[in-house]
């Protein structure tokens, strides 16, 4: 039998995934059912599974590379002829004796007894990707679960805070609903269970993981389940006092600014958060708005502004404390 790694088309430094893929769509190229048991197809297919017998088990792959045993699994300097357990691929690709062609018109048949006479591959499991991947022969197979989906979905600032439905397609087409809990953050999973590829040999389907992004919104930042924005106000706002709108989740709600506010002034806004994580509100109170007020003068100062600043503040310091 040639190299392993040239049989499988992979190089020394191949990982285990890479070493299995190649493995796989060779096994799929040669299969005996594809082309009616002909002896040129069932030689390559022994030979893909004697070298995948070989790398795919991370410590005959080690040995191998070190020189300690040839290409069909033998220490150096054993002959197979003489007898014993070697990891020859006489009777079938994976080790098990009892692998004959014929006999079945529709292509190509299997006897598998485990541990056969060349001494078997015991902790070989190429039988059950072969299962996988024809509908099972192998007398070992077991379940298989199904392969993970893993997806991103970005949402909004408000469909984050409020939740929502989102429909996404999956990777094999099927497009499904995803229920975005209240109050997800940026980062966080969704996970879909049993959503996800089919099982192998009846076992459970994988799961639809979905990584949730949520985008930025323009004026309002969230510190756990508190929401936090700044509120420009003008200077006579500021001085005067009164009645502003404050945009919230919910809608614009009216906030009383104190007489004489500053800049950095910090109101509250109770309950005008983000409801507690996983909850409709009912179980937790919700976080709450926390609303900076940002003093802020025209793009243009006109005269009658002007005038007021000149006649107005003789004698004071802001910076006084800081001196």
């Amino acid at each position: 039998m040639a190299n392993p790694y040239d049989t499988l088309g992979v190089s020394k430094k191949a990982s285990e995934a890479e070493i299995k893929k190649a493995f796989r769509a060779l096994a799929k190229k040669y299969h005996p059912d594809k082309h009616g048991g002909d002896e040129s197809a069932v030689k390559k297919f022994k030979e893909i599974g004697g070298a995948y017998d070989i790398l795919g088990d991370k410590e005959k792959r080690a040995k191998f590379d070190r020189g300690e045993i040839d290409d069909q699994g033998n220490p150096r300097g054993f002959d197979p002829r003489q007898g014993g357990g070697g990891g020859g691929f006489e009777g079938n690709p994976f080790g098990f004796g009892g692998g004959r062609a014929g006999g079945n018109p529709g292509g190509f048949e299997y006897t598998y007894s485990a541990g056969g006479p060349q001494g078997g591959a015991e902790g070989f499991r190429a039988e059950d990707i072969f299962a996988d991947l024809f509908g099972g022969r192998g007398r070992r197979a077991q379940p298989r679960r199904g392969e993970d989906y893993a997806l991103n979905v970005t949402v909004s600032f408000e469909e984050a805070a409020r939740g929502g439905t989102r429909r996404v397609m999956l990777p094999d087409g099927r497009n499904v609903d995803v229920s975005i809990p209240v109050g997800i953050r940026d980062g966080q999973q969704v996970r879909l269970k049993g959503q996800g590829g089919p099982g192998g040999n009846g076992g459970p389907g994988g799961d639809v993981l979905i990584q949730v992004s949520v985008a930025a919104h323009p004026y309002l930042t969230r510190d756990g389940r508190d929401l936090r924005m700044d509120l420009p106000i003008t200077l006579q706002e500021a001085v005067l006092g009164g009645k502003v709108q404050a945009p919230t989740l919910t809608g614009p709600v009216a906030l009383t600014v104190p007489p004489g506010s500053n800049t950095g002034t910090m109101l509250r806004l109770r309950g005008k958060g983000i409801p507690a994580h996983g909850s409709s509100g009912g179980g937790e109170p919700a976080g709450d708005m926390y609303v900076k007020l940002v003093v802020t003068l025209p793009e243009k100062v006109d005269a009658k502004l002007k005038a007021f600043a000149e006649g107005w503040g003789v004698g004071y310091d802001p910076r006084a404390k800081v001196k």
